[in-house]
């Protein structure tokens, strides 16, 4: 039933809109007691007036019934007073009165019409027992109403007193209550129903008024009441066209205070990113078209000396081979840190030995290390089994273990340890380097970001290789971590789960996005 309503709002757009709904709740909270309030009023007037009606007629019968026993109607119904009474009533209340004696038969009618009839009814039989009997009829717009007719009867009767050795009779009378006869009235309510219909017209007229009032008061608080909203939409269709890029205020209300806070919070994301994205192209532009142009001018020099020797073109060939596989690096971390903007979903997680793989990347990166006499060792504290991704940890100790190495000093030193814990292994790669200045450290996982750009050239690298190295830890649900003194070295620790839990995949995005 629901959806079927869902789904015809769904044709009518007017008709789901904030405003259309505030605006019709107004008005049925408007009018609904308007209504209410004017049928307990009319009924609460109908029925005080028929009980009102009622106590006045019933009191009016009885005073002709006592007049009924004393003219004695009930066996004579000649008397003219009485008579004069009974048509008095029937023509002050618009009505019918029916005088009904002991054996059930009706003695007079003011209408002539049942006199000498005998009347056999429920209210007229109960009556005789001495219970009174009153009906409203509204539909037919009457109201009947039956009393009996009480004589008083005087009973005699002899009691013996005993006084000593005497006795004496004692005549005693005793009064008695006797039902004679019903006396029945049915008078019309005409007069109650004129006016109930006066009051319910001018109700009406009051009413209409009401609603007119009501339907524009709701017209307009709806109005006003969206109108923070629109303000909030305004704001947000002109930050969408371009027209602002400034953070959007509607105070009005808590609700919209919240609204704009989140899409303020998200316009301040969407310019990081948008910057981060400009800068990123920017340095990958610059990055890439470095090499070109060493090579460019390496090629322009050799054209300009056709005569030039054979080292010579050895030597500029060796550097243009040097540039080129600069280039394949770039690309080659680009498309790596691509990857890790991916999801966790492309993640190859296995049982792998965290200590063999450590191992595997020191022996491998000890040749270039020995060329600058610096010392690679490996400490494993215990044996480290993990259900991770092989070749994103590899990348990931590859990385640290190789810029270790590039930022040392001759004939430093570079330690790795592997420990674990019953939920974690923490990997931790010391070096004795150049060490990283306390204003860069929260910079240094910035795509492109050298530490010591003057010294870049001569070192290598790209700058994506911390980079990369973040994105892959927090795919794994890890911490990274550093600490660094300038002069004397840096030590990054990596933390991560030894039981790879799956995520909704918007976290990892938002993980990879904040750096």
């Amino acid at each position: 039933m629901l959806e079927k309503w869902q789904e015809f709002l769904s044709k009518f757009k007017s008709l789901r809109s904030l405003r259309f709904r505030i605006f019709l709740l107004l008005v049925v909270v408007g009018t609904i007691p308007g209504f209410l309030m004017r049928y307990l009023i009319l009924h609460s007037y109908e029925a005080r007036a028929v009980e009102v009606q009622t106590s006045t007629v019933t009191t009016q019968m009885r005073i002709i019934a006592n007049h009924l026993i004393n003219y004695n109607y009930l066996q004579d119904t000649s008397s003219p007073v009485i008579n004069a009474e009974l048509e008095e009533m029937s023509s002050l209340y618009d009505g019918r009165v029916l005088i009904v004696n002991d054996y059930l038969k009706v003695v007079k009618d003011t209408y002539g019409i049942s006199t000498g009839k005998t009347i056999i009814s429920e209210e007229v039989v109960n009556c005789f027992n001495g219970n009174t009997a009153t009906h409203y009829d509204e539909i037919n717009g009457y109201i009947e109403m039956v009393i009996p007719i009480v004589a008083t009867v005087q009973e005699d009767s002899i009691g013996v007193d005993i006084m000593g050795a005497g006795a004496k009779l004692n005549m005693k009378q005793n009064t008695t209550e006797q039902v004679m006869g019903v006396m029945l009235i049915s008078i019309s309510t005409d007069n109650i129903q004129t006016t109930l219909n006066l009051l319910n017209s001018r109700a009406e007229a009051l009413q209409l008024i009401v609603i007119v009032v009501v339907i524009a008061l709701a017209g307009f608080l709806s109005g006003l009441l969206v109108k923070p909203l629109n303000k909030v939409t305004k704001a947000i269709a002109e930050v969408k066209d371009g027209f602002s890029d400034s953070a959007i205020n509607v105070p009005d209300y808590v609700e919209t205070v919240h609204i704009v806070d989140a899409f303020n919070q998200l316009l301040r994301r969407m310019k990081i990113l948008d910057d981060s994205r400009q800068e990123f192209v920017s340095n990958v532009s610059h990055e890439l078209k470095t090499p070109i142009t060493s090579m460019k001018v390496l090629a322009d020099s050799l054209l300009m000396q056709p005569d030039a020797p054979v080292e010579l073109y050895r030597e500029f060939m060796e550097d243009i081979a040097k540039e080129i596989d600069r280039e394949n690096t770039i690309i080659t971390d680009l498309l790596s840190l691509v990857k890790m903007d991916k999801t966790a979903a492309d993640l190859n997680i296995t049982e792998v030995n965290i200590n063999e793989l450590t191992e595997i990347v020191c022996k491998r990166l000890r040749p270039i290390a020995r060329k600058r006499n610096i010392e690679v060792t490996f400490e494993s504290m215990r044996q480290v089994k993990a259900s991770v991704d092989e070749v994103k940890i590899s990348l990931v100790i590859s990385n640290l273990v190789e810029n270790a190495i590039k930022y040392n000093q001759e004939a430093g030193s570079v330690h790795v340890s592997l420990d674990a814990d019953h939920q974690y292994f923490v990997l931790k790669v010391t070096d004795t380097g150049i060490g990283i200045p306390e204003e860069s450290i929260h910079h240094i996982y910035e795509r492109f970001y050298r530490v010591d750009k003057s010294h870049s050239r001569e070192i290598g690298g790209t700058g994506l290789g911390l980079a990369i190295t973040r994105s892959a830890v927090l795919m794994h649900r890890g911490f990274i971590d550093v600490e660094s003194t300038p002069g004397v070295g840096s030590t990054f620790t990596v933390r991560i789960p030894l039981r790879y839990i799956m995520q909704e995949k918007k976290d990892v995005e938002n993980k990879n996005h904040e750096m």
